[in-house]
């Protein structure tokens, strides 16, 4: 293995030596703008009328970015940029040929519909991070946070600002009012600021650009051109309170005798956001007692092997700069900072033989939140965010009708600091990051860790015009708890350290801590001519834990990587462009287990007609895993070769689809994966559109885990042919009475049924035939009595039971839907009116996926609620 890593990382190195930059050397355009004088004001109205406009010139010479790299664009484009002592303002002529043809869609805020027109500023000047502002030819306003030199585009960043657009029988034109107070930029006689103008013209689907970029660059911010002119601005500090009341009834069906369910609710609560300006480059921002009850709902998930099941961060505070507190430091969704895990499902359960009803909450309550971010013009990124959350308490009303409270999740503080710093020419950067959680741990709920550490370090270094770099990161953790707990982390199906063929790793119940480490290397080409490259290692130890406020999968892996791929850029007569990727990977355990190997070919083409088509396979002819036994041997799988087939059409058209199908195969039938995937967009008018996505899946598996029993006292692993089906639809439709006022609805029924047959036990699970690791119970051996919930097993046919299985088979169903109204009143306020409907329950496992749909969703009386949001943002 480490003969292999070495090769890999010579042979990067290699190529990084002798590759050239294909990319022309293009020359840095300026554009200088000038200082409105005090007695002449610019009102935003998109009509570029006013006098301010006349003490700049006209800036143009756009270039086509795609799909003809390099040539003069079909529509002119030009503009002007002024400033005053607070503001800088943007105004754009886009020409059109045919006004009548511009499209100009309605959407909520950030949806980048139709003709538009975008300016990026790189105010800090450190060619990595930037803020954008767009703007569409029907007045809809867009805005993003840019970070990672373009990788990453923030639309969570929703500054105030103003901007309006219009058309007239030369094109259409656009102005925009950017306070100098949602820009972060240093102290200085004269700024010197990147700058990008970018336009999208929808019916060439074209894009071109004021400065000029190759398609083969390494990255976007750090090819910007230069904004001059800029004169004893000054840095305006930002001082934002945002008070919000919420009223919410919720109404359900009302169980009988549960006075927890007695059929309806009522609450009435408030909160404070606040956003303060420390110095113009560093925001204080605080949140007390927020509310997420406009966030969409989770989509439905089942996982049948045991890990955790990640889910995208929705809520406002917590995505808003979470770039700055983002350390992904493997692959998947590692990472050191989760914020879905403030604010999560209390972790603490009521069991008794008392209990007679539970009122149980559905999430921890956030006391408060801070969160200190931004980077300096010394190209220091800082990070800090401390929250906490409250006790949390389940109600019990026990068999007597007596009432207690019992503790479900302490009183929790989390910490997360972060620090970055830019050198050599801003081409790399160092940087840190430290995590805490402390929690106030009682008596009853000592199973949960009582404190958890992690922190790290990372790098990257780019050169020969960032065209190669190079990049690790390295991790630690390190866990405090009882007895209980620490043990109980030792068994998860994150570590697994019962596994009984596992030399290096081992239970020991008698210990209160645990520390383990992490991290990646890795190598390779991001920019210039047609191939880019990369090669690299990742390691997790067995002891490294992070799911206290960080989200890890699994541990003890080490991981080997490489990829290549190779890019067609120049459109030609068939396709706009095009990409093939080779990849591969291998895995092993920290004992040295060779566990899998990887061979994967995948690839893109964009037609000429902006239709498109993505396939790819893959070979694994190896694959063993220390998890699938939970705690058991090592098991190995037979082979499997999967390949997947997607294909749409034109995205910018009124009615817009993609198709999709994917198969998997595995060896001697071992298990197999079908999916079909069907979405498509329907904009029939302007102010309209509709979405649907739907998924059906069939996922047999003949050795799908089922328990662990105890047989002669060793342990019996019990596994089975499961038929798994799965079907989900996400539903969504947004209409815009204006580009402030909208009704958007998101629903999606989910629904997953599990029948298992053919139960079979474990012999040797790391057999290279199927036949040989199971051996399937006899006729005799299993059976199941009328009206019996479990299967009982004679396996030495003695007529004794050695022991049972309770039925496995599942089906489970659930339903959520929002239908929001959204009103920014002014800038920055708004009014949430929200109907959430839900139901989750258990369906028929005789019963087909279509019926159990009908009976569980279409026919169930459903929890709603009912939601009224009003903010109010004070800018002060």
């Amino acid at each position: 293995m480490i003969d292999r890593l070495c090769m890999v990382f010579i042979l990067m190195a290699s190529f990084s030596i002798i590759g050239q930059n294909d990319s022309a050397n293009i020359v840095k355009r300026t554009y200088t703008t000038a200082v409105l004088p005090h007695d002449i004001h610019i009102v935003i109205d998109g009509n570029l009328s006013d006098d301010g406009w006349n003490i700049v010139e006209w800036d143009g010479g756009f270039t086509v970015f795609d799909p003809n790299n390099g040539e003069p664009p079909s529509q002119r484009t030009k503009f002007k940029i002024t400033y005053d002592d607070r503001f800088l303002y943007v105004g754009v002529r886009c020409y059109d040929s045919v006004p009548s043809n511009i499209e100009k869609r309605l959407a909520r805020r950030d949806n980048f519909a139709g003709d538009w027109i975008e300016i990026n500023i790189d105010s800090y000047n450190d060619k990595r991070t930037g803020f954008s502002f767009n703007v569409s030819a029907a007045g809809v306003k867009g805005d993003e946070f840019i970070s990672q030199n373009g990788d990453n585009w923030d639309d969570s960043w929703n500054p105030i600002w103003y901007t309006a657009a219009n058309i007239d029988d030369e094109g259409w034109t656009a102005e925009m009012k950017i306070p100098f107070s949602q820009l972060k930029f240093g102290k200085k006689q004269e700024q010197v600021w990147g700058l990008q103008l970018n336009r999208r013209y929808f019916r060439g689907e074209e894009r071109s650009l004021w400065q000029p970029m190759q398609r083969d660059a390494p990255g976007w911010v750090s090819e910007f051109g230069i904004l001059k002119g800029l004169i004893n601005i000054q840095p305006q500090k930002q001082l934002e309170i945002q008070p919000f009341v919420v009223n919410q009834f919720d109404t359900y069906p009302a169980e009988v005798n549960n006075p927890f369910r007695d059929g309806n609710d009522f609450r009435l609560n408030g909160g404070l956001d606040a956003k303060i300006g420390i110095t113009n480059d560093l925001t204080l921002d605080l949140t007390v007692n927020p509310d997420f009850g406009q966030v969409d709902a989770d989509p439905g998930a089942i996982a049948l092997d045991g890990f955790q099941i990640f889910f995208e961060e929705r809520r406002p505070f917590f995505i808003e700069n979470k770039n700055i507190f983002d350390y992904e430091f493997a692959d998947g969704n590692d990472n050191l900072f989760y914020s879905r895990r403030i604010g999560r499902d209390p972790q603490g359960f009521v069991v008794g033989d008392d209990v007679g009803f539970v009122d149980q909450p559905k999430n921890s309550t956030i006391l408060g939140a801070a969160k200190f971010s931004g980077k300096t013009k010394n190209g220091w990124s800082l990070g800090l965010l401390e929250s906490v959350t409250g006790n949390m308490y389940a109600e019990i009303q026990d068999t007597q009708g007596g009432r207690r409270k019992e503790l479900v999740e302490p009183l929790t503080n989390y910490l997360v600091g972060r620090v970055q710093k830019d050198f050599n020419d801003r081409n790399s950067f160092i940087g840190g990051i430290f995590t805490a959680t402390n929690r106030n741990l009682p008596e009853n709920l000592n199973f949960l860790r009582k404190e958890a550490y992690s922190g790290g370090f990372d790098f990257r270094h780019s050169w020969k015009e960032r065209n190669y770099y190079l990049e690790g990161n390295f991790v630690g953790s390190h866990i405090v708890g009882s007895e209980e707990a620490i043990e109980r982390t030792q068994r998860s199906i994150t570590h697994l350290f019962q596994r009984v063929d596992a030399g290096h790793v081992q239970v020991d119940p008698d210990r209160t801590s645990l520390s383990g480490t992490g991290g990646k290397m890795e190598l390779g080409k991001a920019g210039g001519g047609s191939w880019r490259y990369n090669g690299g290692v990742i390691w997790r130890s067995p002891e490294l834990e992070l799911n206290d406020v960080g989200f890890l999968r699994q541990a003890d892996e080490i991981k080997q990587y490489a990829s290549l791929r190779r890019l067609f850029l120049r459109p030609t007569n068939f396709y706009r462009t095009a990409q093939l990727e080779l990849e591969q990977y291998t895995t092993y355990d920290f004992e040295g287990n060779y566990n899998r190997i990887q061979y994967e070919f995948q690839g893109f083409i964009n037609y000429k007609n902006n239709w498109w088509t993505e396939a790819g396979a893959a070979h694994k002819p190896r694959i063993y895993s220390n998890t699938v036994l939970r705690g058991g041997p090592r098991w190995r799988w037979s082979e499997e070769n999967f390949w997947y087939l997607f294909f749409g059409s034109d995205a910018r058209k009124k009615f817009n689809f993609t198709l999709g199908y994917v198969n998997s195969q595995a060896g001697e039938n071992n298990f197999s994966l079908v999916r079909y995937v069907l979405r498509f967009n329907y904009q029939p008018f302007d102010a309209f559109s509709l979405s649907v996505s739907s998924e059906y899946e069939e996922n047999p598996n003949k050795t799908q885990y089922v328990t662990e029993r105890s047989f002669n006292n060793a342990p019996r692993y019990i596994t089975a042919n499961i038929d798994q089906r799965t079907f989900n639809t996400s539903i969504r439709f947004n209409y815009s009475l204006n580009s402030n006022l909208s009704i958007q609805y998101y629903g999606e029924p989910f629904i997953s049924r599990g029948i298992y047959t053919g139960f079979n036990y474990v012999v040797d699970p790391i057999a290279k035939k199927l036949n040989e690791r199971v051996t399937l119970y006899s006729e005799g051996q299993i059976s199941r009595p009328n009206g019996e919930s479990a299967y009982l097993i004679d396996e030495n046919l003695d007529g004794v039971t050695d022991y049972q299985i309770e039925d496995p088979d599942f089906s489970f169903v659930q339903f959520r839907s929002n239908l929001v109204l959204r009103w920014e009143y002014i800038p920055g306020s708004e009014i949430f009116l929200v109907w959430s409907q839900g139901v989750v329950g258990l369906g028929d496992t005789r019963e087909t996926l279509g019926r159990n749909l009908d009976n569980q969703i279409l026919g169930q009386k459903k929890d709603n609620t009912f939601l009224l949001k009003a903010t109010y943002r004070f800018i002060l």
